[in-house]
């Protein structure tokens, strides 16, 4: 039965990823270029990257199982996105070291998960919105703000993400920032809870050796805020697009390219691979009859 079942779910995960050229052509594309990726760590001995490669290969199929397995539509458009982004998160921005190299890296991954996220909450939505099923019809200001609210939970979830692997497992996922001025009211020797600020900070001493940074070391705090930040802009952008596409109904080229719907009859792989199984046993029966 098990075996029935997964192979069912490969017939139509299959289907699904070569429904669209574009689409499967990039996935094609990073898939080669992750395995290739993981042989050089191999041959490096790098174990944790191949893990990330492993993941990674993982996550490249998660589109294609959503759409499966929920019977959704994700938008070409779309779906090269959310490919690209994880291929630019866990290959280029960790294993190439994309996130201390190019400083902006991390920026600009947080402000599309922003938007990417409030696609995604702004559809669950809107599906429910437009469906027969549910008796509900919400204006177009409440679900630009439901999907601006979803985007901005992903965020706050992924910082919690971040922060808990930094306490519990010792990594450095909050990135640290140099600042050159502080101000705190634990410095107030009165303890009026009153800032004293210390400006002008070139170096930080810590058990008797400098730090060598030219600045005093904030711990994971403003790359915290500067990431829940770029996570409103990018849900911000997105929800103002999603108002004017229900306000329209649908009218807006662009946002018709990244908003996510349910599948159409002759799209449900899942259903297609399923008849297929079982007009494959019914003829073997007969065969053996």
């Amino acid at each position: 039965m098990k075996n029935k079942k997964f192979k069912i779910m490969s017939e139509a995960l299959e289907m699904e990823l070569r429904e669209h050229k574009s689409s499967f052509l990039v996935y094609v594309t990073l898939r080669m270029l992750v395995i290739l990726m993981m042989i050089l760590q191999i041959f490096n001995k790098n174990y944790e990257n191949v893990f990330l490669c492993i993941l990674t290969l993982i996550l490249l199929m998660m589109p294609s199982f959503v759409q499966v397995r929920l019977k959704i539509e994700l938008p070409t458009a779309l779906e090269i996105t959310i490919l690209i982004f994880i291929f630019a998160a866990e290959i280029l921005g960790e294993i190439q070291a994309y996130y201390i190299r190019f400083p902006f890296w991390d920026t600009l991954l947080h402000t599309l998960n922003g938007f990417l996220a409030a696609a995604i909450g702004f559809a669950l939505v809107d599906i429910l919105n437009r469906s027969e099923r549910f008796s509900i019809q919400l204006s177009p200001v409440f679900v630009a703000i439901v999907a601006f609210c979803f985007s901005m939970t992903i965020g706050v979830l992924w910082e919690f993400f971040e922060c808990g692997m930094d306490q519990f497992f010792g990594l450095d996922m909050q990135k640290d920032t140099i600042v050159h001025s502080i101000h705190s009211v634990m410095l107030d020797p009165t303890n009026s809870n009153v800032p004293v600020g210390i400006d002008n900070i070139t170096d930080v001493t810590v058990n008797g050796e400098s730090l060598g940074l030219g600045g005093y070391l904030d711990i994971g705090l403003l790359d915290t805020m500067k990431d829940l930040f770029v996570n409103f802009i990018g849900a911000v952008v997105f929800s103002i697009i999603g108002y004017f596409y229900v306000k329209n109904r649908g009218k807006g080229k662009f946002a018709n390219r990244f908003i996510p719907r349910p599948k159409a009859a002759d799209a449900d792989f899942l259903q297609q691979a399923e008849d297929a199984e079982n007009l494959r046993q019914a003829m073997q029966k007969e065969e053996v009859q």
